[in-house]
């Protein structure tokens, strides 16, 4: 079922408390255990671990937390504003137990997952093919963005990234 499919979620989502974070606040910690699972109204983020920035997300519809919360876990990254952005706030033990909202996060975990199963394909190629070391790098942080970016959308497509990768 396409996540653009599924009205009665969105509804959902259009129910739920709004927060507002500006540029540069984080959003998320790494080390902190927050129980929210936050929905991307509008905006844009960045996904960080370290000093390492993995990825940014603009995607309406894009959840935030469901590692932790799936996982009954700490946060592993950090999740910062880049301009000011809207979220739908949720609390993760009742989301959890949503089978619509379940089926919205299996299915946005089930993309990154085969995204980054397709972009790891693409990087054993180029290693077989000794592509340049450039190149092979570019593919890692896709697949590393891939695995951390907390890409659920109403309107789901492949990333950028991907395409740029599978031009040679």
């Amino acid at each position: 079922m396409p996540l653009n499919a599924d009205v009665t979620f969105e509804k959902r989502l259009e129910a739920l408390p709004l927060a507002t974070y500006q540029a540069g606040e984080t959003i998320f910690a790494p080390g902190t255990k927050t129980g929210l699972l936050l929905f991307l109204k509008r905006g844009t983020v960045a996904i960080v671990k370290g000093d390492i920035e993995i990825t940014k997300v603009s995607e309406p519809g894009a959840v935030f937390g469901e590692m932790s919360a799936l996982l009954d876990q700490e946060h592993t990254a950090e999740v910062r504003a880049l301009e000011a952005s809207q979220f739908y706030v949720a609390d993760a033990a009742m989301v959890v137990r949503d089978p619509s909202s379940l089926l919205y996060i299996a299915t946005a975990l089930a993309r990154r997952l085969d995204a980054a199963n397709q972009t790891l394909s693409i990087l054993k190629s180029q290693c077989q093919e000794d592509q340049p070391h450039d190149m092979v790098g570019k593919t890692i942080e896709a697949i590393e963005g891939l695995l951390s970016a907390n890409c659920a959308s109403f309107a789901y497509a492949k990333p950028a990234k991907m395409r740029f990768f599978v031009e040679r």
